[in-house]
């Protein structure tokens, strides 16, 4: 599947909100509450990718948009780290700096 135009992207955006919840947990709300997901974000994937320790939430927020550009809100797990995400899509972990 392509990935959707940057007009899309921006509307997934506004509809994706990311809430942290507990060290290194968020909840993540899509669609006003369409689907809710519970996301860990692991130190070792930070690391190895050499993410923004300081935006975390912000690492969920595109890691979501990612996603959603692949499959539908009720498609994603309701529970997950993300480093799972490679599992499904191998080119989540270049991807996803470049969108940081």
């Amino acid at each position: 599947m392509l990935p959707r135009p940057r007009c899309e992207r921006l509307l997934i955006l506004a509809d994706i909100k990311v809430t942290p919840i507990g060290t290194r947990e968020f909840e993540v709300v899509v669609g006003g509450g369409e689907s809710t997901h519970r996301v860990s974000v692991p130190e070792d994937l930070v690391a190895e990718l050499r993410l923004p320790e300081d935006d975390l939430g912000g690492v969920v927020r595109e890691s979501f948009e990612f996603l959603l550009e692949r499959e539908p809100a009720s498609s994603i797990m309701s529970e997950f780290s993300l480093e799972v995400i490679p599992n499904y899509f191998p080119e989540y972990k270049e991807e996803l700096p470049k969108r940081l």
